[in-house]
């Protein structure tokens, strides 16, 4: 390539001051840097808004926002604060642009990876890596789930593609970054995980202030209202008893959904983009059947890799 995209990045950070100068280390460091990189403190109470003010001070390509501070921990907020930084670029001539968490850290030649790949297909809009938490964790075995998910704490737009969505839809429950990738798919455009490179996650992901089977409950909640297919549920459900805390762990899953399914509790999706997800789950359920036989990781096609974002719920 004689010549990679121009791109810009937007950080929500709320709360980062023991990672983010990992992320602003990484970035610096890159070998296709960003024209401008504008960082959101969303109502940091801690060390954030110091750390980036001195970077900033270094490089002028990088912007603190500041947003009020807020006691509600949603995950509006962060659509919120990415939506302040997405105005300061607007006067960028970019052609993509990226949404980093303030808590990864990643190679030196990561974008200029992520770039080179958008450059060489324009049907392309939205890629990403795998997040690795820590250097000794497992990444998701991407023969077994689809490589057309990409995890929230990475994404890059291609500027049309993240126009043509509308941007991120501001949910308070969560899965933001879920929306934005199929919205994409069922608006034609292509989206892809490139598995040959990982981000670190430096912080430890968990329930935070809630318990495991209080977070199945939600993301039972959380799979109805963006509308899964109660067959592809059902399906998930009896994989989530394989793991800790077992059969009730899939219990809880099961108890969120119907819960809300019998309550008639609204969607915060269109009725087009729900049977649009319902269909690609059909589909990888048949994949998943018409395998033929049993080996080693098949349950793995009932997953989807999970978002950073669902998973830092305390930090939201």
């Amino acid at each position: 390539m004689s010549r990679l995209p121009v791109y810009v990045l937007i950080t929500p950070a709320r709360n980062e001051a023991a990672f983010i100068e990992q992320t602003i280390q990484s970035v610096v460091a890159q070998t296709a840097r960003p024209a401008k990189w504008v960082i959101v403190s969303d109502g940091s109470t801690d060390e954030t808004d110091a750390i980036v003010l001195n970077y900033a001070a270094q490089h002028d390509w990088i912007e603190l926002v500041r947003m009020p501070e807020r006691k509600e921990r949603h995950f509006a907020g962060k659509v919120l604060a990415f939506n302040a930084g997405y105005a300061r670029v607007q006067s960028v001539p970019y052609e993509l642009v990226g949404n980093l968490d303030g808590d990864l850290s990643f190679d030196e030649d990561y974008y200029s990876f992520l770039l080179a790949k958008v450059a060489a297909d324009t049907a392309l809009g939205l890629v990403g890596t795998p997040f690795q938490e820590n250097d000794t964790a497992p990444v998701y075995d991407y023969r077994f789930v689809s490589i057309e998910h990409v995890s929230g704490c990475c994404q890059l737009f291609r500027r049309e593609c993240f126009e043509e969505i509308g941007g991120y839809v501001p949910v308070e429950g969560g899965g933001i970054d879920h929306l934005a990738v199929t919205t994409a798919r069922m608006k034609g455009w292509k989206t892809r995980t490139f598995t040959e490179k990982v981000c670190r996650h430096n912080r430890t992901m968990g329930t935070a202030q809630v318990s495991l089977l209080q977070a199945r409950l939600r993301q039972g909640r959380k799979d109805y209202a963006f509308g899964y297919h109660p067959l592809w549920e059902l399906f998930r459900c009896v994989h989530q008893m394989t793991y800790k805390p077992r059969i009730l762990g899939g219990l809880a899953l099961l108890y969120g959904y119907l819960r809300a399914l019998l309550r008639g509790e609204k969607r915060p999706i269109s009725d087009e983009l729900m049977a649009f997800q319902r269909r690609e789950q059909m589909q990888r359920l048949k994949k998943f059947f018409g395998l033929g036989r049993i080996f080693p990781g098949k349950e793995a096609a009932l997953r989807q890799p999970a978002d950073c974002a669902s998973l830092k719920s305390a930090n939201r």
